[in-house]
Parts: structure tokens; C-alpha cells; sequence
């Protein structure tokens, strides 16, 4: 399958590293022009930087904004008021016992990973729609339906863009854009390693770490390894193409195996 986005802009929310970059990596490949966006300038010139020596020739900018807040939605949108695929990355995430989770903690949760998403989408979905052709993804978790007891305040915002996407797809009906979620399962970034070894053993090794993570924490997981961040950048850039212009108001799945769930 060949995908050609040659002449798309393609905006990813919090791609100056992870699975965010790694989008917006696939997305450069596929000739489509990426606009990164963090909230620091210097990571984003860095993640830029990267991207271009992995794409010679891609079209990079930077756009440093804070997208959990309006104004920063503002930013973004004052400085690129046009986009023909949008991907709803920015997300936070952390273990925290279910009955000490704060009310600023269940706010910063919402307002960031789903509000962020929310308010991009309006500001992008009525220019896609008038041109008559558009791609908007949140990227979902596993944790939005198999809600993981340490993290349940990151498993309600996951499960929220799930309806999210939904809901935008159906308002989005019949114009030519299409609303999508991916549901990526645990993916191998830094701020993952991190995140298992606040549940595990800190002197494991990493294999050993992953691996005992996986199987105490993740069992439904066919894969029992935690997924390349590359693995959810293919999904992403599949659902980008044209090849994807049946797909709309899914939930897609790069979540190794899970099994015993069930989507809405």
C-alpha cells in the first residue's frame, strides 16, 4: 500500500518526543507537512531538528504553546489556522491510588486530555469540512477500557476521547472527514520506563522490568511486550490516507491483544 500525503499539513499535539514524534515522523515520510507543538521551544527546535535528519527534505515547523489551556489552543490555531489532519497526542499519566486522586488532579487530567483534544477539534473540523476533506485521531489508551486500578483518573480521560471521536465523527457526517480513535496499548517511551518502575522492582533490569510489568500488571495482553512507538505511528498514518475515507467514528486497536474488552 503506497499512502501519499503530498500537499497535507498535518498538526500532532505533544510530538517533541515519544509516540508523538514518532506520528509525526510517519506522517513527514508520507510527504505530509508536520507542525510539532510542546510547551517548550528549545525541545520542539531539538525535535525538530531530529525529524528533518530522519526525513531529509520534510517540511517541520515548531508551534510552542500550552494546549491544555485555551489560550494555548489559541496560539496554535492563530499561528496554523488551516490543518487537513489533526492528531490529538498530548496526554499525561501517572499512578495514583483511586481514593487519593485530588479534585485538581481529576481537573488536570480532563482539562489535558480531553479538553485539549475538544477544543482543537472545534477550532479545525469547520475549515476541514468546508474543503470537504479532513483526518482527526485522539490517540485513546487501553486504560479506556480496561481501566487500570492505579491510574483510574487516566483511564476516565482516555474513555472520554472515545466519545469523543464518536460524537465529532457523526457531526462530521457525509462532508469527506473522518473522526477516529487509536487505542494504543503500553508503548515504549522514557516516560513509560518511568512509569513501570513505579510499579515494579527498581533494580530489575529493563527486559525483566517489562516483562514482569506485562505480566502483573498488563496480562491481557497478547503481545507481552510493551509496543514501539513506531508500531502506533503506522496506525496513525494509515488512518491519514485516503485509503482510510471508510473508517470514521471507529476505535482502533494497537493494543496488544486485549482480549477481554468491549468497545461501546
Amino acid at each position: 500500500m503506497h499512502i501519499d500525503l503530498s500537499g497535507r499539513t498535518a498538526v500532532v499535539t505533544g510530538s517533541s518526543q515519544g509516540i508523538g514524534h514518532a506520528i509525526a515522523t510517519g506522517l513527514a515520510r508520507a510527504g505530509a507537512d508536520v507542525v510539532l507543538t510542546g510547551r517548550h521551544s528549545g525541545r520542539l527546535d531539538e525535535a525538530a531538528g531530529q525529524l528533518r535528519d530522519t526525513v531529509p527534505g520534510a517540511t517541520v515547523t515548531g508551534v510552542p504553546a500550552d494546549l491544555a489551556t485555551e489560550a494555548g489552543a489559541r496560539e496554535l490555531h492563530s499561528a496554523v489556522p488551516h490543518t487537513d489532519i489533526l492528531v490529538n497526542n498530548l496526554g499525561i499519566f501517572g499512578a495514583r491510588p483511586a481514593l487519593e486522586i485530588t479534585d485538581d488532579e481529576w481537573r488536570a487530567y480532563f482539562e489535558t486530555n480531553v479538553l485539549s483534544a475538544v477544543r482543537l477539534i472545534r477550532l479545525y473540523l469547520p475549515g476541514m469540512t468546508e474543503r470537504g476533506w479532513g483526518r482527526v485521531q485522539n490517540i485513546a489508551s487501553d486504560s479506556a477500557v480496561v481501566v487500570p486500578a492505579e491510574m483510574i483518573h487516566y483511564g476516565m480521560s482516555k474513555t472520554s476521547l472515545l466519545a469523543v471521536a464518536r460524537g465529532f465523527a457523526k457531526e462530521a457526517a457525509g462532508t469527506g472527514v473522518t473522526v477516529n480513535s487509536v487505542i494504543a496499548g503500553p508503548t515504549h517511551t522514557g516516560g513509560v520506563e518511568d512509569f513501570v518502575y513505579q510499579l515494579v522492582d527498581r533494580d530489575l533490569p529493563w527486559d525483566a522490568a517489562q516483562r514482569e510489568f506485562m505480566r502483573t500488571h498488563r496480562p491481557q495482553s497478547l503481545l507481552q511486550r510493551l509496543i514501539e512507538p513506531e508500531e502506533i505511528a503506522n496506525m496513525v498514518v494509515y488512518l491519514s490516507s485516503p485509503q482510510a475515507s471508510a473508517t470514521t467514528g471507529g476505535a482502533l486497536r494497537v493494543d496488544g491483544g486485549y482480549v477481554d474488552s468491549i468497545l461501546p
